[in-house]
């Protein structure tokens, strides 16, 4: 038995994957990759094979691979002061610099940062977050919070409420009571028919406001969502759809709580998706690309309004029994500072607008009369194909097709890493914001070749029929 089969066996053996059939991995029916090394937007596996990453790891690594600065940074952090907590005033230099340098990139309103390890331990820290206003404010029945079908904030058990997707509530006896869902902005696959995109908005809007009525406005605490929904299927919202939301989270006094895991820190093109579609919220929720993966950190963004109410109720009743060992890890934060260099420096913001928009415009080009796409949508350096089995009637394929994971396998079989998203047929791309339109070019390419593959093993037996 070689090294590696003897990591593999391992691997098998003693490693609970996440998102992973269980049977599959440990038996070996579910072929195993050992990432060996990155550079760039490519990774490269154990039989020394390289594969364009069209996904940056989960959406995360969005300045690329490889960036020696930034373990640069981690190592001189680390020799200087590896990690001290932050409770009871206890704080870095390196927190305090990351904290000021955080609220630049958020919209306008924003106070202060409270920091995690992921997006979903962030989540839970909103929600508690809420729920202390309210009682703060006297308001103990306001405490429902609203999400969205498809909606994705995390997989712990009020995160794992909140996301909208069933395999997460599956034998998990979730969601929890306080939580509850409204329609997800699809126009194309949740709008009735007829309906155009103008009609669709005023259609979530009529439908959140039956769910405030049925459950009272006085028990709703919390809107939370995604700018752009990325894990449900990477869908940008219809024009029109945040003003219209905002406008009723506003008059029945429901705080806005804007998950900008995905999309901040420039993915959308712009410094998060607040400002890129005029959201106000009173708390942000910020993790992947504030350290483009290399090292786990998150925050929570308070706004002036929420952060006058902690404040009052630390006069009246001390402090907030809420914590994290972890909270402000000096190494984390080092890794995001270096990481947020990057991004000012070389202008990954605007590189992600302007290459984003020409991924968009090249993904319609090669995609929009094919047979098997429903849709191609994006914004910034995100975007999807759906599959469908009849693109202007809306009808999906038979799920026991699996038509958006073999196209995924055969993208892969290419080279090319994009995501087969849990919702759906749909395949996603959400490359590192460093991608040139070279690269564009060959994602597209190869992603056009694994389509038409999978087109000719579906279409020609049914045309055929």
């Amino acid at each position: 038995m070689t090294q590696l089969d003897q990591l593999f066996d391992a691997d098998r053996a003693h490693f609970m994957h996440p998102s992973t059939h269980a049977h599959d991995h440990a038996s070996g029916a579910l072929p195993g990759r050992i990432v060996t090394g990155a550079k760039g937007i490519r990774i490269e596996d154990h039989q020394g094979k390289t594969f364009i990453d069209a996904f940056a790891g989960l959406y995360c690594v969005n300045i690329g691979y490889g960036r020696t600065e930034v373990a640069e940074a981690i190592y001189e952090q680390a020799k200087k002061l590896a990690y001290y907590h932050t409770y009871v005033g206890h704080s870095t230099d390196t927190i305090i610099e990351l904290s000021s340098r955080i609220i630049d990139w958020a919209p306008q309103g924003m106070k202060k940062v409270y920091y995690g390890m992921s997006g979903s331990d962030a989540n839970e820290t909103q929600i508690k977050l809420v729920w202390y206003y309210n009682n703060v404010k006297g308001r103990p029945d306001k405490k429902k919070i609203i999400s969205r079908q498809r909606g994705y904030h995390g997989s712990g058990i009020v995160t794992g409420s909140l996301t909208g997707l069933p395999s997460f509530h599956q034998y998990f006896d979730l969601p929890v009571e306080r939580v509850k869902h409204t329609v997800c902005p699809h126009w194309y696959r949740q709008a009735p028919a007829g309906m155009n995109e103008a009609q669709f908005v005023a259609y979530c809007v009529e439908e959140l406001e039956k769910l405030i009525a049925k459950e009272g406005a006085n028990t709703i605490a919390a809107f939370i969502a995604e700018p752009v929904m990325g894990t449900g299927g990477i869908l940008p919202p219809p024009a029109g759809y945040w003003p219209a939301i905002q406008q009723v989270l506003k008059k029945h006094d429901i705080l806005m709580i804007c998950d900008e895991v995905v999309c901040g820190f420039g993915r959308l093109g712009s410094k998060m998706g607040a400002q890129h579609y005029g959201i106000t919220p009173d708390l942000i929720t910020v993790a992947k690309g504030l350290t483009s993966a290399y090292a786990p950190l998150s925050g929570v963004i308070v706004s002036e309004g929420v952060w006058d109410v902690i404040d009052k109720a630390s006069q009246e009743s001390g402090a907030m029994g809420h914590g994290w060992t972890y909270s402000g890890h000096p190494i984390c934060a080092a890794a995001a500072l270096a990481n947020l260099d990057i991004l000012e420096r070389e202008n990954l913001t605007q590189n992600a607008a302007q290459t984003g928009a020409y991924l968009l415009e090249q993904l319609h080009t090669a995609f929009d009369s094919h047979p098997l796409v429903g849709e191609v949508r994006g914004v910034g350096m995100l975007a999807a194909l759906e599959f469908m089995a009849d693109k202007d009637g809306r009808q999906p394929f038979d799920a026991t097709l699996k038509v958006g994971p073999r196209v995924s396998a055969a993208a892969l079989q290419r080279g090319l890493i994009a995501r087969a998203m849990p919702h759906g047929d749909i395949l996603g791309f959400a490359p590192p914001l460093i991608t040139t339109r070279d690269e564009v070019d060959e994602i597209v390419r190869l992603a056009r070749e694994a389509v038409d593959e999978v087109a000719s093993q579906v279409l020609a037996p049914a045309a055929s029929a």
